[in-house]
């Protein structure tokens, strides 16, 4: 339940999310930060606050379960919970589930299979953290994993994962992560039976997470044919889920009581709520709006977590060189993993060398305008990867920092 103040908050955060632009943003930072030596990382809290209101008006009244994985910092983790309409923690181990459950959060979804025997060791030794953690399963063999390591008579909590992905061409073509092996109603709910039947088990929840709907933006800038495309795959992988989920849904029930359905992210939240199967929604890097959440029709967030990079060197006209930078996200590698220059407007990268590993030129008329140890601002491509490369944030209201805060990193917790 969100406290008034943090109701006022984001009502406060919703009138003002119109006022600003790139040039007050950059002042307003360069101000905040004028006293910490770079490179720095910031949070905008209005813009944090009025993306995290448009989140929960998108979800239409289903509860907005906070991914963890693109946040990485437990103040923020808990700013978000305290706001009407958020409900509920997805991670992404065992050990985090852990620490957050014994941090005094409750109701966290362990999304991503584990391997972790000391983790499931003590889970099971500890009826309060049993009972605040719940784990996704896909796999006999993972059902095993946990029963070998089994300390405790606590019981496991169990979420099955359907595969999202969508099939063409008979089969032969995938689009989608590949994720579960659990792809039919069939197999998840014979899961369910294998899981039901073993002392010490029960089913809660099913997840089934479409990143090709969810994580792929769907207007592409000067590319419409590409992003037109999309569009027809997206229509076509949102109506085949809606029914396969539906159907596993009530087969599932037949075999467990379930807690909650899971599904979507950031990218597809209104038509996965539109779905009557589906109970919750799960949403984290709609907070921080990176770079890949840019190219959405639906939505236009607002970007919210940024670095902040010196400038080092001029080595000549219309380029400055910044230290670091070269902060790529994960996946399959391209310009589109790198993280982008924002502020000052009308920077880009040397194609030569790109984003660097101890410093990165820059090019642009804007650098004529940068002096020995300004700031540019520039945007991960990813959310919460930015806090892999950051101890703290700080966190920014107006033109000042109102409080600095430990990412995992900041904490010791290296949870990958």
């Amino acid at each position: 339940m969100a406290t008034p103040e943090a109701a006022a908050r984001t009502a406060a955060a919703v009138r003002t999310a119109a006022d600003h632009s790139p040039a007050a943003d950059r002042a307003r930072y360069d101000r905040a930060t004028a006293h910490l030596d770079g490179p720095v990382a910031v949070v905008d809290l209005a813009a944090f606050d009025a993306n995290a209101a448009d989140l929960v008006r998108r979800a239409a009244g289903k509860p907005v379960r906070v991914a963890s994985k693109s946040v990485r910092c437990r103040a923020l983790l808990e700013r978000a919970l305290a706001t009407e309409g958020f409900a509920g923690v997805m991670s992404f181990t065992l050990a985090e589930s852990l620490w957050l459950a014994r941090s005094g959060l409750r109701d966290i979804l362990l999304a991503y299979p584990s391997s972790d025997r000391a983790g499931f060791a003590e889970l099971t030794a500890d009826p309060e953290l049993a009972a605040a953690v719940t784990v996704v399963l896909d796999d006999p063999a993972q059902l095993e994993l946990v029963e070998a390591a089994r300390t405790g008579s606590a019981e496991v909590r169990v979420c099955l994962e359907l595969d999202t992905a969508l099939h063409l061409l008979g089969g032969r073509v995938r689009v989608g992560a590949r994720r579960s092996p659990l792809r039919t109603p069939e197999d998840v709910a014979a899961f369910a039976e294998l899981v039901q039947r073993r002392r010490g088990f029960r089913v809660v929840g099913l997840m089934a997470y479409e990143g090709h709907v969810a994580g792929v933006g769907d207007a592409v800038p000067g590319r419409p044919v590409r992003s037109g495309l999309i569009r027809v795959m997206q229509t076509r992988a949102r109506a085949e889920l809606a029914a396969r989920r539906a159907a596993t849904v009530r087969l599932l029930r037949r075999v467990a009581e379930l807690e909650f359905v899971n599904g979507g992210g950031t990218g597809s939240i209104e038509s996965t709520v539109a779905e009557r199967a589906v109970t919750e929604v799960a949403a984290g890097s709609g907070l921080y709006q990176p770079r890949l959440f840019d190219h959405y029709r639906a939505f236009r967030g607002r970007p919210a977590a940024l670095f902040g990079q010196p400038v080092v060197r001029r080595p000549g006209v219309g380029v400055v060189t910044v230290l670091g930078g070269g902060y790529p996200a994960s996946g399959a590698a391209g310009p589109d993993r790198s993280p982008v220059p924002y502020l000052p407007p009308g920077l880009r990268y040397d194609p030569m060398e790109g984003a660097g590993e101890v410093q990165t030129p820059l090019l642009g008329a804007a650098a004529d305008d940068l002096l020995i140890g300004d700031r540019v601002w520039f945007r991960h491509a990813k959310a919460g990867e930015l806090c892999e490369r950051f101890a703290q944030l700080h966190l920014v209201e107006g033109d000042a920092v109102v409080r600095t805060v430990p990412t995992y990193r900041g904490e010791g917790r290296t949870f990958l």
